[in-house]
């Protein structure tokens, strides 16, 4: 059916996993987890569906997907709602999460012309050739804690207006965004089996990369378990597209307006807590002129930062999701001090009344941070904003380029020639121009390069309707006429 697979809260092998609400550090709820067996029956769902949902046309299909989009819009403030309970993220944070799922909805609902294949009339004496892009079976993702509820969305309106049918496995520490997207899709006709939620770890996640009837699986993550998904999809011969960490780094130009530049960094660093893949995380300061502005100016601002739970309306930023990722961001942050970084802003003593057991981490600030210091290595997945200092562009652009990841990477200034310039000569997937946080709008397509991407396919925009459909090309004729004889020569057009 269009919802999770279902156990039995009685049997007495059934692993569960707590939910927490990040804002208080309480339990709220407990999910059971899918072992082997599970996913197996759940591909056995949905591949009876795809028999059927194959089938059906495009146009059928967009149509379901239409009034998935009406529901969407309706419930959208619930929806973002369940979000910000179980991520912690602030509520118009998550109401843009799920308004930015919604474009890939609509996106989706253009299935009908985005399948068209091309025709050739006439290639060869009453012979023409056409092609066709059609579903490739049951397909997989395996989505992050951080974007629950637009992620997911990256993935299955394409997968399944393209004719697939589809398994998500979400993050096992927020699954609820995931649930209601199942009721909302049921509740737009969306035929049983078409798409389908499991929850679990580990076991769930190895599951669907070794099960032999999953065609193909994306994935949104971090680097080293993108590399795990990749290789051990791929190797079982599936179709695998598996994003990873970044670490996106903003030039700031001597040219550039620091008051807008300031203002950018703040939203693209501690939007979210700095949980999000395509967090500015490192800002480069052209010259020490440069850096000694940022640092006052992002002083000021970070010390007047309001963090707390999403129910505080006048807040800027919420919980880390977890105990855990807090001590080890915090661990970063003291990796940082031990290597020689000045931390400027220290957010890590933050209380938020009330809210003592809450997983908070105010806004951190480190200025002289070098390319051989953990912090700038690694991705922090946190409020944490380092500040680099060079003396040229080309000083920028190199660390830029040498750099392990290539997600993200904006570049502020006034001069259009370092601007085009930047824009051909960095390595990295997706570019800034005076734009903090360069995602790619629903008909175009979201990825990076280097160990951000695993995979030769983009997600969504024309890029997922390839990955989810397999090309095929027909040459026909409709003889007429006596048999010429056989003809053992390569065929030629002359």
């Amino acid at each position: 059916m269009s919802a999770p697979m279902k156990q039995k809260k009685t049997a007495a092998n059934v692993r569960f996993g707590d939910v927490y609400n990040p804002a208080t550090g309480k339990v709220i709820k407990s999910i059971p987890f899918a072992s082997r067996e599970d996913v197996n029956e759940t591909v056995k769902k949905a591949q009876r569906a795809f028999e059927v949902w194959s089938e059906v046309p495009p146009m059928r299909r967009a149509r379901v997907m239409f009034r998935f989009l009406e529901l969407l819009h309706k419930n959208a403030d619930k929806l973002a709602a369940i979000v910000s309970t179980e991520h912690g993220k602030v509520t118009i944070d998550a109401q843009g999460e799920v308004q930015r799922g919604i474009e890939i909805v609509e996106f989706a609902t253009g299935i009908p012309n985005l399948l068209k294949g091309e025709y050739s009339d006439s290639v060869g004496t009453g012979i023409d050739s056409y092609s066709l892009r059609q579903p490739l079976g049951v397909v997989a993702g395996i989505t992050p804690f951080n974007f629950p509820a637009m992620v997911p969305m990256w993935m299955f309106p394409i997968a399944i207006t393209c004719g697939n049918t589809f398994i998500l496995k979400p993050s096992e520490r927020n699954p609820s965004p995931s649930l209601y997207i199942a009721e909302l899709l049921k509740e737009a006709g969306l035929p049983d089996g078409v798409f389908n939620v499991v929850n679990g770890d580990k076991e769930a996640v190895d599951a669907i990369l070794h099960h032999p009837d999953i065609h193909a699986i994306s994935f949104v993550g971090s680097t080293p378990v993108a590399e795990y998904i990749y290789k051990t999809g791929t190797g079982n011969g599936k179709r695998v597209q598996a994003l990873g960490g970044a670490k996106n780094h903003m030039i700031i130009m001597p040219d550039a307006d620091l008051d807008q530049a300031t203002d950018a960094l703040m939203g693209a660093a501690f939007g979210s807590a700095g949980e999000r893949c395509m967090a500015i995380s490192v800002a480069v300061a052209v010259t020490d002129k440069v850096g000694d502005a940022l640092v006052d100016k992002l002083t000021a601002q970070i010390k007047t930062l309001k963090v707390g739970p999403h129910t505080d309306k006048k807040a800027d930023m919420g919980p880390l999701i977890t105990k855990q990722h807090r001590d080890k961001v915090c661990n970063y942050i003291k990796a940082g001090i031990d290597q020689g970084a000045k931390l400027v802003v220290d957010g890590r003593k933050l209380t938020v009344k009330g809210y003592e057991n809450g997983y908070f981490l105010g806004g951190c600030l480190f200025d002289k941070v070098t390319d051989k210091m953990t912090i700038h290595k690694e991705e922090i997945f946190g409020p944490v904003l380092s500040l680099m200092r060079v003396k040229n562009y080309a000083e920028a652009v190199k660390i830029i380029n040498a750099h392990e990841y290539g997600n993200g990477t904006a570049i502020f200034t006034n001069d259009g020639r370092t601007a085009r310039n930047f824009a051909r000569d960095i390595k990295v997937g997706m570019v800034g121009i005076n734009v903090p946080i360069p995602v790619p709008v629903a008909f175009n397509s979201f990825g990076g390069w280097k160990r951000s991407l695993f995979g030769d396919v983009h997600m969504h925009g024309q890029e997922g309707v390839r990955f989810y459909t397999k090309l095929k090309t027909i040459t026909a004729r409709w003889p007429h006429g006596p048999a010429l004889g056989a003809n053992y020569h390569f065929p030629q057009n002359k």
